[in-house]
């Protein structure tokens, strides 16, 4: 059976050699950890995954600058994300 406890420094290490899944992985541990810095990090580095995730929780808080600063970075569902919470109709007003 296989050894599914692999430790973050051998992730990093793979995900510096260009290996897209170990750096996937790394997302999804900081993630779970709530390791916003990292994640951030990751995204800078190229990760999708870290986008997506950076996105879920930007949309959720409505966090509009984050969302930009995340497209901004590469991860073009977070510049879809932005604009579909920008043409949301404002609650209770009406002009």
């Amino acid at each position: 059976m296989a050894n599914t406890n692999i430790d973050r420094e051998t992730l990093r290490e793979l995900a510096d050699e260009g290996n897209e899944t170990a750096l996937d992985r790394l997302a999804e541990l900081a993630d779970a950890a709530g390791d916003l810095g990292e994640l951030s990090e990751l995204l800078d580095e190229g990760s999708m995954r870290a986008g997506f995730l950076l996105t879920r929780r930007a949309a959720a808080t409505g966090d509009l600058r984050e969302l930009q600063r995340i497209s901004d970075a590469g991860y073009d569902e977070a510049g879809n994300e932005l604009n579909r919470l920008l043409k949301a109709p404002a609650d209770g007003h009406q002009d």
